[in-house]
């Protein structure tokens, strides 16, 4: 049954799971955003600008949300990095168990949400979560990075914007990999729009959906997405081997 469902091919399944990350992360920073006092814990280029407009006390923006959520997510990708150094680029046990860790942590925030009811904006409860959330998805984006599945960074699709109009038959005229550019774009805008409707719902709800989809594609990813082993090499006869040198 999983082999109907999901490509044979490890990269294209490497692809579609990443597909996957993306519509998660926008459901993810839209919660942040809208529910944790404008903050992203997944997009830095936004905590970046924010954090410039609030230093010139632009519109009473957060200035401790995005430093929170921007040293949380780069410890996030050191461990990840850390983590993945032994390893070959690729799936592997080592990323199955990050993408586990990402899925259990938003599980446990979402069980937070869900108990607790949703906290206003300022209380320390808010902070502390968007900082343990932005170091979940800086591991998530860390262990994307491993994969390298190309154009599908699932935090940002800036460079895929630029790569989706400068590589078009207008821009460049070469156009690769167009399919997965546009899926990524229009799956973080998805993921976005069903944030902010969960949203509306409850807090938790996003958190928990995001949950859900991470462990997901773990699961996927360990049992399915691992190539093939390379054949063990035949053993060849000294006295062959020795004719083969002459």
């Amino acid at each position: 049954m999983p082999a109907r469902l999901f490509p044979a091919n490890p990269a294209r399944l490497h692809l579609v799971l990443m597909l996957v990350l993306t519509f998660s992360t926008g459901v993810i920073d839209a919660v942040g955003y809208l529910g944790l006092d404008r903050v992203f814990t997944g997009n830095m280029t936004g905590n970046v600008v924010i954090l410039g407009m609030a230093l010139m006390g632009g519109d009473d923006l957060p200035i401790l949300g995005p430093i929170v959520a921007l040293v949380g997510f780069m410890l996030g990708a050191l461990l990840a990095g850390r983590t993945l150094r032994p390893s070959t680029t690729g799936w592997n046990h080592r990323t199955t168990g990050l993408l586990l860790a990402v899925g259990v942590v938003m599980l446990a925030v979402a069980v937070v949400f869900l108990a607790g009811g949703t906290p206003r904006h300022g209380e320390p409860l808010i902070v502390a979560i968007t900082g343990i959330l932005a170091v979940a998805m800086g591991v998530q984006a860390a262990t994307a990075r491993h994969l390298n599945v190309k154009d599908v960074p699932t935090v940002v699709v800036t460079s895929t914007i630029t790569g989706l109009a400068a590589d078009s038959r207008f821009g460049a005229g070469t156009h690769p990999f167009w399919g997965r550019r546009l899926m990524a774009v229009v799956l973080i805008l998805a993921g976005a729009a069903a944030g902010a409707g969960l949203l509306q719902l409850h807090i938790g709800l996003g958190v928990l959906a995001t949950s859900v989809l991470t462990v997901g594609v773990a699961v996927v990813g360990g049992i399915l997405g691992r190539g093939p082993r390379p054949a063990p090499k035949a053993e060849v006869p000294a006295g062959e081997a020795a004719g083969a040198v002459r």
